[in-house]
């Protein structure tokens, strides 16, 4: 078998951390510095003093510093399908109260830090305030609304958030289509090699000699069974998963020459009940599994002869769950083939079950009392519930 392909793992950002956050500071640095000058540049204004230019850039780093933080929010608050215009309520509120503390902050802690003897302008006042200098309160940002301004830059920021992290998942379905695409083609490639392995075909071919004299009915089956396995293996569906039972139907070429090769020292029993039938598989998953209890189990039996069991399941959870399973009565499978389930010819199936399902597929080899069995377990899916699963 082909060397075991790596585990899925999330792509890589096109952008290191520092980049980012050097990106977000010589940002926020450029507006504040296009402020200033704008406020400079004015031709009846007063000018811009140090002070203010200390007070601007602080309010524009304090930006600087919550861009982390509201991308964050956009990352752990999706917009999904569901339940979409509560999530827009949810982020609107958070983007008001956000909006109101960054005024506050900018008003009662930066002002009095980097200003503290620069006047907030006469500005209109509360009925009823004092003369004097206007000092304004928590109530009048709040009550009077001076935090909208803040309000649609926290907005566009939540944005830009959400278009970097509906970027980034992009990226990592790609890779991820690309993976599996891979592991297809390498499972594919392994089927290939298996079925033009020279004692495979040896054994075969000569089966075919030795019946096409005394029953060339059962040679042109052979050679139809070889030519449309080798069909499969060549031009079948690029499709990632697959129902059972094309699955099944393709499993029994491979068992119809193996018949051939075993005689009556192979006896098959399948039982699959008619609801896993429709049950979406990865392709070619069973064939790993059958080809290892034939080799490491069906051929070492010596004196009976060999027995495969292959059973399929729908367990109703929740969540549903098929549980397909392959069992021989051979020798039994090595210790170190029973702990990692590698070795075998079936690491490659373990791979492709993480990348289509992650951590909701499992695949077990397990020592019987009589042999071996490879257990699998994935979601219960049919095509009709792929739009769903994809949304």
């Amino acid at each position: 078998m082909p060397a075991p392909a790596p585990s899925p793992a999330p792509a890589e950002r096109p952008w290191s951390r520092r980049t980012e956050i050097a990106v977000i500071v010589g940002f926020w640095g450029l507006v504040g510095t296009l402020a200033l000058l704008r406020r400079a540049a004015a031709p009846f204004g007063p000018g811009v003093s140090v002070p203010e230019g200390l007070l601007t850039f602080g309010e524009y780093g304090l930006w600087a510093a919550l861009t982390p933080l509201i991308f964050a929010l956009a990352r752990r608050l999706p917009l999904e399908r569901t339940a979409v215009l509560r999530r827009i309520a949810l982020l609107l509120g958070l983007a008001l109260a956000g909006a109101a503390l960054v005024q506050l902050v900018e008003l009662f802690v930066l002002r009095p830090l980097l200003a503290p003897d620069l006047p907030f302008g006469r500005g209109p006042r509360p009925p009823g305030a004092p003369g004097g200098p206007f000092r304004p309160t928590p109530a009048d940002v709040l009550v009077r609304l001076w935090f909208v301004d803040e309000f649609v830059v926290f907005v566009a920021v939540l944005a830009a958030g959400y278009a970097r992290d509906y970027f980034l998942r992009y990226r990592e379905r790609a890779a991820r289509t690309a993976l599996l695409e891979a592991q297809l083609a390498e499972a594919r490639l392994a089927a290939l090699r298996m079925q033009l392995n020279p004692h495979f075909l040896f054994n075969t071919l000569h089966a075919v000699s030795a019946l096409v004299e005394r029953d060339p009915g059962g040679a042109r089956l052979v050679v139809a069974r070889l030519s449309a396995l080798l069909r499969h293996a060549l031009d079948g569906t690029p499709a990632q998963e697959v129902p059972l039972r094309d699955e099944l139907d393709a499993l029994r070429l491979f068992l119809d020459i193996q018949r051939v090769r075993f005689g009556d020292g192979l006896v098959v029993e399948e039982d699959v009940e008619p609801a896993a039938l429709d049950a979406l598989v990865p392709a070619l998953l069973l064939q790993p599994l059958v080809e290892n209890a034939v080799e490491h189990g069906v051929s070492r039996v010596e004196g009976a002869p060999g027995r495969l069991a292959i059973t399929a399941r729908v367990e109703h959870g929740p969540p549903r769950h098929l549980v397909v399973r392959v069992r021989d009565n051979g020798p039994g499978p090595e210790p170190e083939a029973v702990r990692q389930a590698t070795g075998v010819g079936l690491a490659n199936t373990r791979s492709r079950l993480a990348a289509l399902y992650g951590d909701a597929a499992t695949l077990r080899l397990t020592a019987t009392e009589d042999g071996a069995e490879a257990v699998v377990a994935l979601p219960c899916r049919t095509a009709s519930d792929l739009p769903a699963a994809d949304g």
